[in-house]
């Protein structure tokens, strides 16, 4: 394989399991939204599997093709956020769970059927095998990636909205009140934090403890119940 066919093929692998797995995000979200009282989305278009209404040109496609580009030991995308109004939820506190828990849900989903999809890659000719082998490893690891990255307990992100649907109100208002700071909060901590303490001396890998090993433990009880172990 030539240089370029080998670069269009790593994209190739990466392009359908990142669309998917944004796209069927972005929708549970609008879905269970919609169908617990706030048509918000569905009257914005957004519940739908058409990937075109979800695309965020930095986030779908810049971020992850520099990351890709680069070489990252991981592959990280986002699409536009799917708008909710959470005050026209049928129970507002209790509903925010459930629409913040569907995006997250949908990408376990997504990782589960690529992996009992691998069972068919033996029967596949060799010239489909390798693609679609490929696709199907690239869809469980990066909707177990989105899943996990998602669940960290902080807002704007889903974890932190099920957080404070589950907390007690005094809890809940003050964890609520870091959503304008969460992503500054989630990145510096992630990214930056790490970087300045490596300058100091101290390896601290927040991305292993917090996503990696998550993200491991998922795949192993997935490979498990799909008959790979």
């Amino acid at each position: 394989m030539t240089e370029l066919g080998a670069i269009l093929f790593g994209i190739s692998v990466w392009v359908l399991p990142a669309l998917l797995a944004i796209t069927f995000h972005e929708a549970a979200h609008g879905y269970v939204a919609w169908r617990l009282g706030d048509d918000t989305a569905y009257r914005m278009g957004r519940v739908t599997f058409n990937p075109l209404r979800h695309i965020d040109p930095f986030g779908t496609v810049l971020l992850p093709g520099l990351l890709l580009a680069l070489d990252s030991p991981f592959l990280f995308g986002y699409a536009k956020p799917v708008p909710v109004n959470f005050a026209r939820l049928r129970r507002p506190k209790r509903d925010m769970v459930w629409v913040a828990a569907a995006g997250p849900a949908v990408n376990v989903a997504l990782a589960f059927v690529a992996a009992l999809l691998t069972h068919l890659v033996p029967v596949l000719p060799d010239f489909v095998a390798e693609w679609f082998a490929r696709n199907l490893k690239n869809t469980l690891e990066l909707n177990l990636v989105l899943a996990a990255f998602n669940m960290i307990p902080i807002p704007p992100l889903d974890g932190g909205r099920v957080a404070v649907g589950l907390l007690p109100p005094p809890y809940a208002l003050m964890l609520a009140r870091l959503e304008r700071y969460g992503l500054l909060i989630i990145m510096g901590g992630l990214f930056f934090l790490p970087l300045v303490l490596a300058q100091l001396g101290v390896r601290v890998n927040l991305l292993l403890w917090i996503i990696g090993r998550p993200v491991d433990f998922m795949i192993r009880a997935i490979l498990t119940l799909t008959g790979h172990t």
